[in-house]
């Protein structure tokens, strides 16, 4: 299967002598909701950005579609659609700017992003300067669907979102997976991607600690609630009822994502060997 991402020994930096990235490398492919997670300042939105042809690699590759992406190819423009966590805003009607935006998306749908907008509960009569900030997000979220871009890059979209619309986000993504589109979302708010992201990119300093799918991460791994923390834990935190706990060896309850986070960002040499020796 052709990858829609291939980014292959990427080294970037901000500054000359702090290193973001070095040596990073990662495969997405059609169909695949990532959930791309890391704290503030993890590189994250850099790595989008750079996906998205907004920034340049210092040195290796990132193609999107089998075309580097800082070629800023139109072609692969229109096949793409990022939506960062900082919206633009305008003084113009939300419809009117779907409308006249919608044209540089070659599978642009206005009908589908009206019954988006419905179902979302956006008016789309009203300037964007005029909707809150989470009115705005859920906007923008409907125009991204609407495009039908194959791939859709998404920076921490569940911000400023109330519950409800939350739940209706993670309902929308799914179906829209379903016929072959590709999602890359980052989010530190990792509850709210639980039972929707496969595979899982953990992101820590500039490095990718972890990918794999939730299958690999269930077979492999054990999430347990123990009264005392097992003496085969991997990793283990207080939580309401006694320890959350990661063993060795799959089968034992759901994969806890926030779990799986704090381990690799509270301690990742430790959880790095035991990836390694696990082969993940």
């Amino acid at each position: 299967m052709d990858s829609v991402i291939r980014i292959e020994d990427l080294s970037f930096s901000y500054t000359k002598n702090t290193p973001l990235f070095q040596d990073l490398s990662l495969c997405l492919y059609p169909g695949q909701v990532a959930g791309l997670l890391g704290e503030n300042g993890a590189g994250k939105t850099t790595l989008l950005k750079l996906i998205a042809g907004e920034l340049f690699p210092d040195e290796g590759t990132v193609e999107v579609f089998g075309i580097p992406a800082d070629r800023r190819d139109p072609e692969v423009l229109g096949q793409l659609y990022f939506l960062a966590e900082e919206l633009p805003s305008y003084s113009v009607v939300a419809e009117t700017y779907a409308r006249t935006t919608g044209v540089f998306y070659p599978r642009y749908r206005h009908e589908m992003f009206l019954e988006l907008s419905d179902h979302l509960e956006v008016d789309v009569s009203k300037k964007l300067t005029q909707l809150s900030y989470g009115q705005q997000k859920k906007f923008f979220l409907a125009f991204a669907l609407a495009t039908g871009v194959p791939l859709l890059l998404l920076d921490e979209p569940t911000n400023g979102l109330d519950i409800p619309s939350k739940r209706q986000v993670r309902r929308l993504i799914p179906r829209y997976a379903a016929e072959g589109r590709t999602f890359l979302i980052s989010t530190h708010q990792v509850r709210d991607l639980e039972h929707l992201i496969d595979p899982v990119i953990i992101l820590r300093k500039g490095r990718v600690v972890l990918h794999a799918s939730m299958d690999d991460l269930q077979e492999r791994f054990s999430f347990v609630v123990a009264p005392e923390v097992p003496s085969a834990a991997l990793y283990a935190e207080k939580v309401p009822g006694g320890y959350g706990a990661i063993l060795p060896g799959g089968g034992k309850g759901e994969v806890d994502l926030e779990l799986l986070f704090d381990a690799a960002r509270t301690e990742p040499e430790a959880f790095a060997r035991f990836l390694e020796k696990e082969g993940v």
